[in-house]
């Protein structure tokens, strides 16, 4: 009873704890559990609305963290989750084992946006154990400074080139001897993906209590575009790390674009261009297709006129009808009589008018 009132019940069921003063906490269903079951892993203290990772990682405690960086976690078994508005989140965790050795881990970190971790201690049922490395007495290397990225893109960045820039940091030897020619690992990360890590040497001794400024290249491939992540290590341990949004190559989409639209246009103008060479040519002074056989164009002669004219136009013509002469004018001559005798209209004065019964 004296017990129970001098040790406080702990809160829910969860007893794996770690947490930072007014910082991100994380806390586990289990503390201990084999492969192929599960934990529940929650947090508070958390950015709004962050975009978090989930790892069990190996041959780490939270007092040094990831000795070996995110090479040391079981990266295709972790988990992504978002915070709610009030900076918690609950999320269920398969247990795998790490490539490594424990001591073990359960690491939380942010994706993007401003740098956020905390670490709880976790073991994996069967996985093997081994202590961690002995930390060197010799020189040792500190961020004193944040890091930043220095350079911007030009244009052959917008059409594709590889996006460059210079990670610049500034360290200070925390060591008791001198740091000679150090060879720092740079890592480049896209999302929840691990980094790829590159060795770079710099030249140059950092004497025990001293700083120095540090400028190593970062390079991408090309056309490469979205939030990425550049990582600094040395003896192991993740120094550093640094956002990096890369806009997108819209000068390539641009490109492909007029592609679709000149091209087509192109190959039309070719094609008909080929059509209006092999297509039969009409005969010259024909429009609208063939004519038929021109008919004469007939001529009217007046009477008493030795010359013909042809309707429509104005000048003479030498021809004549062939039914009409001038010997067969109506007016004149035999014809006419002829035709005055056989006139045989009521009202003509040659007619005899018979008169019937009254």
């Amino acid at each position: 009873m004296v017990l129970a009132l001098l040790v406080p019940p702990l809160a829910g069921s969860f007893t794996g704890t770690a947490s930072a003063a007014d910082g991100p906490a994380v806390r586990l269903s289990e503390s201990q559990a084999g492969t192929g079951g599960s934990i529940t892993v929650t947090g508070d203290g958390w950015r709004a609305r962050a975009l978090l990772m989930i790892l069990i990682c190996g041959q780490s405690v939270p007092s040094r963290g990831l000795t070996g960086g995110t090479n040391s976690c079981a990266n295709p078994d972790g988990r992504a989750v978002t915070t709610d508005a009030e900076g918690r989140f609950s999320r269920r965790l398969p247990v795998a084992e790490p490539p490594v050795p424990c001591p073990c881990v359960v690491h939380v970190a942010t994706v993007t946006g401003a740098k956020a971790e905390a670490d709880a201690i976790f073991q994996v049922a069967g996985h093997a154990v081994e202590p961690l490395p002995a930390e060197s007495s010799g020189g040792r290397l500190s961020v004193l400074t944040d890091t930043r990225l220095d350079g911007s893109s030009g244009l052959l960045t917008w059409f594709g080139a590889p996006p460059a820039r210079t990670l610049v940091v500034t360290v200070g030897n925390v060591g008791t001897s001198a740091v000679e020619n150090p060879v720092f690992q740079v890592g480049t990360s896209h999302g929840v993906f691990a980094p790829q890590w590159e060795e770079q040497r710099w030249r140059g001794t950092i004497e025990p209590g001293r700083k120095a400024r540090i400028e190593l290249p970062v390079e991408l491939a090309g056309g490469a575009h979205g939030d990425y992540t550049v990582s600094l290590k040395y003896g192991g341990k993740v120094l550093a790390e640094q956002p990096w949004g890369v806009g997108r190559p819209w000068g390539v989409t641009l490109f492909w674009v007029l592609a679709c639209v000149v091209v087509p246009a192109a190959v039309f103008r070719a094609g008909m261009a080929v059509v209006d060479r092999v297509r039969p040519r009409r005969p010259r002074g024909t429009r609208g297709g063939r004519r038929g056989p021109r008919l004469p164009e007939p001529s009217l002669r007046l009477p008493g006129s030795k010359t013909s004219r042809t309707p429509g136009k104005g000048s003479p013509s030498a021809s004549a009808l062939p039914w009409f002469t001038p010997d067969a004018d109506p007016g004149t001559g035999t014809a006419g009589r002829l035709s005055a005798q056989r006139d045989d209209s009521p009202t003509s004065p040659a007619t005899p008018t018979r008169k019937g019964p009254t």
